[in-house]
């Protein structure tokens, strides 16, 4: 029965309806005109309010005093707390989220940020490159001593963002930034772990065995950190053999991976 709910409901959403502020609409608007005639009885002899346009928010007694944005609020501080205490020259990110990730290290330092879509405003710190990075004409060797990637490669090639299609789009990607970066240099890497599939045209979930033969050839890894499916997060974690053959019992985790060019 949940199961059915659940499908239920992410069907409405694909459509464009929330259930849950239809509720909160319905239940919340016989409360809203009583507090607004007993807010204007009780301010009628103030002088110095004056009333604008109604403006109703109804649902915001039922939810909890924050909201978050699953995997993105603990791996977007995680990270950016480790690229503040590890420093570098130059840091570069590709396709990040600008208002998590983006702006956490922008508050300490300058960061460059390629990404397929445009970004319409300026924001301190941040100097933005639009570019796909399947593009052939986007290869910049050694460009920087620091890069991070956080929740962005498995998009690569699936057309989500506007990118061609490509099945290797996240090879090809992985293959750009390994020559972006300086010898030696840091790469932050985040990605979705779980039983290895494409879920079209979201995103890849990527099996944690694939991605540590992805990156042997390539990369040292520092340290594994992971995200559950429960949301909970686990930092600097030991790779065990049956861990990774589980994918630390994770369908749609989120593993985080601090690595090393070699």
């Amino acid at each position: 029965m949940n199961n059915i709910l659940r499908k239920i409901k992410k069907s409405l959403l694909f459509w464009g309806f929330d259930p849950r502020i239809f509720i909160y609409n319905l239940v919340g608007f016989p409360r809203y005109f009583k507090d607004y005639r007993s807010f204007r009885k009780i301010t009628k002899d103030t002088e110095n309010i004056k009333f604008g346009k109604r403006y109703p928010v109804l649902g915001d007694k039922y939810k909890p005093s924050g909201n978050l944005a699953d995997h993105y609020f603990y791996q977007d501080l995680y990270v950016a707390n480790r690229i503040f205490t590890n420093g570098a020259i130059r840091h570069v990110d590709i396709g990040s989220r600008i208002d998590g990730f983006v702006a956490h290290v922008a508050s300490f330092r300058e960061i460059e940020v390629f990404d397929i879509r445009p970004l319409t405003f300026k924001i301190p710190n941040v100097k933005f490159i639009q570019a796909d990075f399947m593009d052939d004409k986007w290869i910049l060797d050694d460009f920087a001593d620091s890069i991070s990637c956080l929740h962005a490669l498995e998009h690569f090639g699936l057309g989500r963002y506007g990118d061609p299609l490509n099945p290797d789009g996240h090879i090809l990607g992985l293959q750009k930034i390994h020559k972006m970066l300086k010898q030696d240099g840091k790469f932050y890497f985040s990605s979705p772990i779980g039983p290895l599939r494409v879920e079209f045209n979201a995103h890849r979930v990527f099996s944690v065995s694939y991605l540590l033969d992805l990156f042997e050839s390539m990369f040292k890894l520092d340290f594994f950190s992971y995200i559950d499916d429960k949301k909970m997060m686990h930092i600097n974690v030991p790779l065990t053999k049956d861990r990774i053959q589980t994918n630390f019992d994770c369908n749609f985790g989120c593993g985080i991976f601090e690595l090393t060019k070699i």
